[in-house]
């Protein structure tokens, strides 16, 4: 009987330790891949050429405008936490929408950023508007 009681104990702690991860692990891993050769992987971008993720102020006003961005990339200057970055940025065309959800929503939720969650529904609206 002890056993089964250990056993059962072990258990929830596998399963409550295993629940503690990032709850947009997908986004993360999509986020390695595609995006933190620039923008780092703590979202702090690269030396003053590439725009931070982390703590942006250029996110909350534009929300809007990431899955576009992400799917068509962006040229021109933009201004990031008061600092003008003009290297263009290149699309990943190749991901699905439900791919560039998962990236936004782990960027909303990273390195200190609190913004919403945003549905794969409002992704597939902003990327209509921006074609």
């Amino acid at each position: 009987m002890y056993r089964y009681i250990l056993f059962a104990q072990l258990l929830a702690l596998l399963f409550i330790l295993a629940c503690q991860g990032s709850p947009y692990k997908q986004g993360e891993i999509m986020y390695g891949n595609f995006c933190a050769s620039c923008h780092m992987d703590d979202g702090s971008g690269l030396r003053g050429r590439i725009p931070p993720l982390a703590n942006s102020d250029y996110l909350k006003k534009y929300p809007s405008e990431l899955a576009c961005i992400i799917r068509y990339g962006k040229t021109g200057e933009i201004e990031v936490n008061g600092k003008k970055y003009q290297e263009p940025m290149p699309g990943v065309p190749q991901l699905s929408d439900f791919e560039i959800a998962n990236i936004i929503n782990y960027i909303n939720q990273a390195w200190g950023n609190e913004s919403a969650y945003v549905p794969v529904q409002k992704v597939q609206q902003a990327l209509e508007k921006c074609k």
